[in-house]
């Protein structure tokens, strides 16, 4: 059935900061219902919607294209949170490029940087306040360095064959930003005049920006212009990225490739900003279904048809970041130890084996098991690295096996049946001869399976063994509480 271009939104605030969208279409053939209930002749619908299409084909339409034109070397790319004030002693941008040999061994592509910009004192939480309460969106914040500091680290990056992102918070400013006192016009206020923190948060240390106001998109797009074109950065990780108008993003997006193709991701999960503006969204959903898979709230049934239901409403060229912790999640709720108890290496091989990219937050490397604080200093423990070997597995192969390459590059996920379906979760991905076949008992119970498949029969590598395997058309195992084992053709 053909659909008219009548749409609406309706935005719900979702925890931790999140907004989800729903778009509805009324086809023509409800629009003709509704209207001949309403007594209103059968001719007279076809003619309003031909006057509709003549009046809407009038109007100039932006030329964004379909999907945007991701940068090559996102397409086996993984991504890294950088949590600058915590990542060393120093929190500086000197500090951090000691480890970019490191990152890059390990598997790093994408470095996404917390914001570097100077934050806000007026409200301030805490002793030095939050990342996201923004000052000045043309400066770097002192206590990381100084501008060419900034330079210079992008200028190592790319020596090292790896790309940066910056965070950027386009939907609110602190109450003090350099905003409010050259351009206050382009905030919302209330009745009296005054700023207001955005709808529907708590987040009292910053106001909102009023995107009814074109010249807060312009401004706003000069902002995200300057850092690619003054100091060559790879793109942006988007913040709230549902609560500012989809178009300023898909505009956004446009200028910024009309610089340097650039990666976007954002903090969202809304199918729509896929097809203009953005290569990756967040796999939220997924995450709390994997904590809710390891208190045993659900059943792995129940998450393998929320990997189907979510398959089915994203574009297949989408990218989904895939993730046991973040930013968010480690200060706000709790260590991987906290949420995911034994299953934690469980859980990061499913994040890291399922369709999408796989994200590794500043210090699971280290083993971290403490919530980072958010407004006061509180640098990681890096200790001697317990994890970094079994991450440095997981991203390196991503990498380098093309079944787990990203968006429509890589293969799709089939589920393998076995004899104990409730507790072991078995798929393999397969593309252009390249195969990955991943098992997991995600529970706190030893179990014992067959499994047969004359898919899988061949010659494969323990990923975390180093050892070859011969797989017939019927295998046995006995998997451990949270056991797991990854198989793969040759790197």
């Amino acid at each position: 059935m053909a659909l008219i271009p009548l749409s609406y939104r309706i935005n719900n605030q979702r925890p931790y900061g999140l907004v989800s969208s729903w778009t509805y279409n009324i086809s023509a053939m409800q629009i003709n219902l509704l209207l001949s209930r309403l007594s209103i002749r059968p001719a007279v619908p076809v003619l309003m919607l031909a006057l509709f299409a003549t009046y809407c084909g009038t109007e100039k339409q932006p030329d964004y294209p379909t999907p945007p034109q991701t940068p090559d070397w996102a397409v086996s790319a993984t991504i890294y949170e950088v949590n600058l004030r915590q990542f060393s002693e120093e929190g500086t941008f000197e500090a951090f490029a000691e480890h970019l040999p490191r990152l890059r061994d390990m598997g790093v592509d994408i470095l996404w940087l917390m914001p570097i910009h100077p934050i806000g004192e007026k409200e301030r939480k805490g002793t030095l306040g939050s990342y996201y309460s923004i000052y000045d969106y043309f400066d770097v914040n002192p206590e990381f360095g100084t501008k060419e500091d900034f330079r210079e680290l992008v200028r190592q990056i790319h020596e090292h064959e790896m790309y940066v992102i910056l965070d950027w918070v386009a939907n609110h400013t602190s109450w003090d930003a350099v905003w409010t006192q050259s351009h206050p016009h382009i905030y919302e206020t209330d009745a009296d005049g005054n700023f207001i923190i955005p709808p529907g948060t708590d987040w009292t240390d910053v106001i909102q920006l009023d995107y009814d106001n074109p010249e807060t998109h312009s401004m706003m797009h000069e902002a995200l212009e300057y850092w690619v074109r003054e100091f060559d950065i790879d793109g942006y990780r988007c913040d709230v990225a549902d609560m500012v108008p989809t178009e300023f993003w898909n505009e956004a997006r446009q200028r910024l490739d009309a610089i340097k193709p650039v990666f976007m991701l954002a903090e969202a999960e809304t199918p729509e900003h896929h097809i203009h503006a953005f290569e990756m969204s967040y796999a939220w959903e997924t995450h709390h279904h994997m904590n809710q898979l390891a208190a045993g709230e659900i059943t792995l049934l129940e998450f393998e048809e929320h990997l189907e239901e979510n398959r089915q409403r994203f574009p297949d060229f989408a990218y989904r970041m895939q993730f046991t912790s973040n930013h968010d999640e480690n200060s706000w709720n709790g260590t991987v130890f906290e949420r995911l108890g034994d299953g934690v290496e469980a859980f990061a091989v499913l994040s890291a084996t399922i369709p999408g990219m796989p994200l590794v937050y500043n210090g699971q490397e280290a083993a971290m098991d403490k919530r980072l604080e958010f407004f006061e200093k509180d640098p990681i423990e890096w200790g001697d690295f317990p994890m970094l070997d079994f991450y440095t597995r997981l991203l390196q192969l991503n990498r380098q096996n093309r079944a787990l390459f990203n968006g429509v590059h890589g293969g799709k996920l089939n589920r393998l049946d076995t004899t104990a379906d409730d507790q072991v979760f078995a798929f393999y991905r397969e593309k252009d001869g390249d195969m990955v076949i991943v098992l997991i008992n995600l529970t706190d119970r030893p179990v014992a399976f067959e499994l047969s498949s004359a898919e899988t029969q061949g010659s494969y590598i323990d990923l975390f063994r180093d050892m070859e395997v011969e797989l017939g058309e019927t295998e046995s195992f006995n998997f451990a509480p949270w056991e797991y084992a990854v198989f793969h053709t040759g790197l």
